[in-house]
């Protein structure tokens, strides 16, 4: 039996059809100044090129920051660059609506999950049918992808500098023979600096994480050098609507709940990736930190990345800490809206918990439930994103048995591994059932909101 929902999709681009769906251009130009073929000769656009380094240096404050062997970059990449072509667009009206005019305010309780009423997100549009169980589908160039938007969307081109330093180039050619990858803005913004990180858009990758792929996303971040400014992906049955490869990005001032909940530790890699579990959050899902190199780090996630993609398993990303850390999810909430498993109270909310309400950031359609928002709220509808304990121990097994393909871990291998994991697994669960009850105890306090607009 196919699986499928209906939902409103989220407009992320000017050029989108309602349908999801475009009629094929006519050659010679189409008259929107897009990223196909018959626009892009003498296009130009931005060029960041980064500088490709081994590891990020943490201040004592946790910002990771690269450290460069000469001078200052050219251009600050996230105030002046990224954060100030924003602006710009949003001078020019770019912009479905304002969301710094969203109002925005944490949650009493423990947690400190972050609610915004966002009212301009939801249309009045009729929901589109999309298939929510097969994690990886083809590329279809007739539907809404990313060569589509105009131009005039797109930040700033984003790579690797080919002389291993830093460079900006103001006005560089686009090269449809090396597809470059970019930065665009999303039109239906969740907070402020919303972008969307689009890599090799020109190759027309379904949305699939890869190592290249997701190595491009971690230097992203680092490149920022601001833990409050972090990267999302989701996949496919996991809330993305666009089958077109690309991470979301945008800063907002505020620790994430998941940031701030305690973990378990696994195990670490030889390269030195540390592997937790998180303990007392309503969705369960690993950690991964550090590591003697980037490289490391970004190979360890992506392999578990492809583990849960290959198995047909939904997932979500988180890239915390400027790059530091990152938080893997896998979830199961559209296969339970489609079998009807949700009930009608959250399904009326119509959130769809992506990786930013993963997260803790609960992005509200509807006045009634922003005033009503609590942590018992958020709680019992991020529990339904969660895989069951006994599914999350089969699905951990099946990501630490891939990693342990490409690297041995330290004093192990890969049957002691495994082993290992189910005694984790053991002692969290008997972890969760304590917090569990003192987390429904703490609920019943009240607090005054802590207002952010």
């Amino acid at each position: 039996m196919m699986l499928r929902i209906k939902r409103v999709p989220t407009v992320v681009s000017n050029y989108q059809k309602e349908d999801g769906n475009e009629v094929s251009r006519r050659g010679g130009g189409c008259g929107r100044n897009c990223l196909q073929n018959c626009c892009l000769q003498d296009a130009c656009l931005p060029l960041y090129a980064f500088k490709k380094v081994d590891s990020i240096v943490s201040e004592k404050k946790g910002v990771g920051v690269f450290e460069y062997d000469k001078g200052e970059p050219p251009v600050a990449f996230l105030d002046s660059l990224l954060l100030g072509e924003w602006e710009d667009r949003v001078q020019r009206g770019l912009f479905r609506y304002d969301v710094t005019a969203c109002e925005t305010k944490v949650i009493p309780g423990q947690h400190g999950f972050i609610a915004q009423l966002n009212e301009g997100r939801h249309l009045k549009k009729r929901p589109t049918e999309f298939r929510v169980d097969k994690v990886l589908q083809p590329f279809d160039g007739n539907k809404f992808n990313f060569t589509k938007v105009g131009q005039e969307e797109v930040l700033f081109q984003f790579g690797a500098s080919e002389d291993g330093e830093v460079q900006f180039f103001p006005n560089a050619p686009i090269d449809p023979e090396n597809s470059p990858s970019m930065v665009a803005i999303n039109v239906s913004p969740i907070e402020y600096g919303h972008v969307l990180l689009i890599p090799r858009v020109l190759d027309c990758l379904p949305q699939r994480i890869d190592c290249d792929s997701f190595m491009l996303a971690i230097y992203m971040a680092a490149e920022a050098g601001n833990p409050y400014f972090r990267l999302g992906y989701n996949s496919l049955g996991a809330f993305a609507t666009i089958n077109h490869l690309h991470f979301q990005a945008y800063y907002l001032a505020v620790p994430f709940p998941i940031e701030k909940a305690p973990t378990k530790e696994i195990t670490t890699s030889d390269g030195g990736v540390k592997i937790s579990e998180l303990v007392n959050y309503p969705v369960r899902g690993l950690v991964f930190e550090g590591g003697n190199a980037l490289l490391d780090l970004s190979n360890g996630v992506s392999d578990a990345c492809i583990c849960l993609q290959e198995n047909n398993i939904p997932y979500n990303v988180l890239i915390a800490d400027c790059g530091n850390r990152i938080f893997l999810l896998p979830q199961c909430y559209a296969e339970k809206q489609a079998l009807g498993e949700v009930s009608p109270e959250l399904l009326d909310t119509q959130v769809n918990p992506a990786v930013w309400e993963i997260s803790g950031h609960m992005v509200l359609k509807r006045k009634k439930d922003y005033e009503e928002a609590s942590e018992e709220n958020a709680w019992r509808l991020l529990a339904e994103v969660s895989l069951s304990e006994e599914r999350f121990q089969e699905v951990t097994a099946l990501i630490f048995e891939a990693i342990s393909y490409r690297s041995c871990l330290i004093g192990t291998d890969s049957e002691n591994l495994l082993e290992d994991v189910n005694v984790e697994h053991q002692l969290v669960e008997e972890v969760n059932a304590i917090n569990e009850s003192s987390h429904q105890a703490m609920v019943t306090g009240n607090q005054d909101c802590l207002v952010l607009h």
